[in-house]
């Protein structure tokens, strides 16, 4: 012997008939499914459905709005809640994808309320909540004047 083993090849397996159509179902499922959330278009689908987040082209002459929920506290302070999983608990993608049931119902803003008294034990509390559009209009690309606010719903907090 030379001191040089010779090493065995590993074996190849291959894919079968029934895992190669087991795949492609599923591909198929998955493309159908989202399909099916972008044609609703509903980020409640996600992620086999669109999200909101996702950045958009604006035209020139059109307006760009903005949803944020204003808070009192019992300090007597308003302050824009932080719509981000450290500020409530809840992102601003999830508010704007349901501004109209929160228009119909103001009382799912009380969701913001505990999710902000949870996570921040130690500061001021929200006695209510004001769900709120910031609409700015463009004229040729550039703002045309001081946004404008309005609004939506309005919320008082239980305790």
């Amino acid at each position: 012997m030379t001191g040089v083993e010779k090493r065995a090849e590993p074996e190849t397996i291959r894919l079968g008939t029934k895992g190669k159509a087991v795949r492609v179902v599923l591909a198929l499922i998955g493309i159908v499914a989202l399909v099916h959330g972008s044609v609703r278009g509903s980020d409640d689908l996600w992620p086999f459905g669109p999200m909101s987040q996702y950045a958009m082209v604006v035209a020139d002459d059109e307006s760009v709005t903005f949803t944020r929920i204003s808070a009192v506290t019992d300090a007597g302070t308003t302050v824009d809640v932080p719509l981000n999983i450290e500020g409530a608990g809840i992102a601003r993608a999830e508010i704007e994808a349901r501004t109209g049931n929160i228009q119909a119902d103001p009382s799912l803003l009380q969701a913001v309320a505990d999710g902000w008294a949870r996570k921040h034990p130690d500061k001021p509390k929200y006695v209510r909540l004001e769900l709120i559009r910031d609409t700015t209009t463009l004229v040729g690309g550039r703002v045309a004047g001081p946004p404008t606010s309005e609004i939506l719903a309005t919320w008082q907090v239980r305790r």
